[in-house]
């Protein structure tokens, strides 16, 4: 079976997620009906790095397919995207190894959160507007409580009973671009609503409604703030997913779906 590397971008705006449902619209869906549809077959593997959740976004998912022809790689990616909506788009195909898997072989992931200190007639749909002001500095501060290994069970509808809830948080990243506030958040692997409850207590500590230094405590014990403060999904992208040897110094940049705000200093 020929085995293929996918790499693939999305506006998860119109779908209830990635994984496949028998009841709704999902990217996992739409991509396995274009690989269908472009290679006749049904008989193919097929699975992302991870799941994104209802409204999410990607940059650059990952996933494999497993083939049971050989396609040129460049030719299998036009007729899939010839398949696909607009709003999903694959960037990149190439051969992978036999055994490479898209989620287990992954060592790391990143997610960029993008915050808006204005309104914007354009990029609803990519950013959470916050009409507080907001101080990045109280952000960054609250931020370092996240570093390390922590249970994250109070930050995700996860049951701890059926998983873990102990996440490796290699990065957390606030910088300022324009009216944008953009927070990146990277580690071994994240759990169901963490990274936009992560988002929706940072935001708390810059309007000055958390303490900075609360986070740690928010880790320790059973709270339901961080779920009272989810972010909307709108705000999240998947950003990158990492494999043994891939380069991990990245610029944290906006997402391209909303350069007029990232350029802007305007008031709303």
């Amino acid at each position: 079976m020929s085995r293929y590397r996918l790499t693939i971008e999305y506006a998860g705006t119109r779908y209830s997620g990635w994984q496949k449902q028998t009841n709704a619209r999902t990217i996992q869906g739409e991509l396995e009906r274009a690989i269908a549809e472009a290679t006749r077959r049904r008989d193919f593997e097929f699975q992302g790095a991870g799941r994104t959740d209802a409204g999410v976004h990607a940059l650059h998912q990952v996933a494999h397919l497993g083939l049971g022809v050989r396609v040129p790689p460049e030719s299998l990616r036009r007729q899939i995207n010839d398949n696909l909506p607009h709003d999903i788009n694959v960037l990149g195909i190439e051969p992978a190894p036999a055994r490479f898997h898209a989620r287990h072989a992954a060592v790391a992931r990143t997610y960029l959160y993008q915050v808006s200190r204005r309104r914007s007639a354009f990029a609803k749909p990519y950013v959470w507007w916050v009409k507080d002001a907001v101080d990045v500095a109280a952000m960054r501060a609250a931020a370092a409580g996240f570093a390390g290994m922590h249970d994250f069970r109070s930050f995700s509808d996860d049951d701890p009973d059926d998983k873990s809830t102990d996440v490796l948080i290699e990065e957390v990243t606030i910088a300022e671009e324009g009216d944008l506030i953009l927070i990146r958040v990277g580690g071994s692997h994240f759990i169901w609503k963490m990274v936009r409850r992560m988002a929706g207590v940072l935001v708390e500590a810059g309007c000055g409604r958390l303490a900075p230094d609360a986070v740690p405590r928010l880790l320790v014990q059973d709270s339901g703030l961080p779920a009272r403060v989810t972010a909307p999904a709108a705000g999240l992208f998947l950003e990158r997913v990492f494999y043994a040897g891939d380069e991990r110094r990245l610029p944290l940049v906006a997402a391209c779906a909303v350069p007029a705000i990232a350029r802007s200093r305007a008031r709303p």
